[in-house]
């Protein structure tokens, strides 16, 4: 009976991941098809698309710049939520659950709405931010930021933290030398996989993209945008290559995940 039932549910599994990937496996073949119109199967096969993705500089250039944009704003969640992370379980324990309700917040507040305040904010502000990467890079912080500090704090509660400094105050370090050669090493799985996660979400924020820079700082969910009215095999490959990337991301994600648990 048990074989029976276990059976049972892999197929269920494997039927839903097979309907999940139908989708995904006709883009797959529309973006390496030369031509596919009223046939079944397509006339040819070419891997033409992809290369002019690859070599159009456009592309390049808005990969390039999500990248910038995802990796400071992750930088700078690191700089500032890890020591805070740090303070709070060591020295205010009692104040984390305000904090799990402070990250809440991002949450709280559609995009479309934060944006349109952001936009009244400093559109007539001295420091010209509206369609500069740097209010991205800001607004891109808050998003990360529930998933930073509660990947974080997962790993915190995991290590026995009050411990370790002791120990590491009775041999003689310093707060911010234990912090740095004990409590980091204990945290680096941890604060790897929520440094992936992120990328991957952050990577395909569009709201904010669209709304705060526009084509002024073309990203690369902008240039999927505005590439949406070309040929569909282009768009194709670009989603393909797209969701190989995210996909790869996530993977790595899922390894540290499962590294920082065990």
């Amino acid at each position: 009976m048990q074989n029976l039932n276990t059976a049972f549910h892999k197929t269920v599994v494997y039927s839903i991941v097979s309907i999940m990937l139908i989708p995904i496996l006709a883009t797959f073949v529309y973006s390496i098809s030369s031509r596919w119109g009223a046939t079944v199967l397509p006339d040819g096969f070419t891997f033409d698309w992809y290369i002019n993705l690859l070599t159009d500089s456009r592309f390049l250039d808005a990969f390039g710049r999500s990248l910038f944009i995802c990796i400071a704003a992750l930088t700078l969640s690191v700089i500032l939520i890890l020591p805070t992370i740090f303070v709070v379980f060591y020295y205010f324990p009692k104040l984390h659950k305000v904090m799990n309700m402070l990250i809440l917040l991002p949450f709280a507040v559609p995009p479309v709405v934060s944006s349109v305040g952001l936009l009244q904010l400093y559109a007539d502000s001295e420091i010209a931010l509206i369609g500069t990467p740097w209010i991205l890079i800001g607004t891109y912080f808050t998003i990360a930021l529930p998933f930073m500090y509660r990947a974080i704090a997962n790993s915190f509660d995991a290590i026995n933290l009050q411990d370790l400094m002791d120990a590491a105050h009775l041999l003689g370090a310093s707060t911010s030398k234990a912090f740095l050669l004990i409590i980091l090493p204990n945290l680096k799985k941890g604060l790897m996989a929520s440094l992936f996660l992120s990328f991957s979400f952050l990577l395909g924020e569009f709201v904010f993209a669209n709304i705060l820079v526009g084509t002024r700082y073309e990203t690369l969910q902008m240039y999927l945008y505005n590439m949406r009215n070309t040929s569909g095999h282009f768009t194709s490959a670009l989603v393909m290559t797209y969701f190989l990337f995210i996909f790869v991301l996530t993977w790595l994600a899922s390894r540290f995940s499962r590294g920082a648990n065990s």
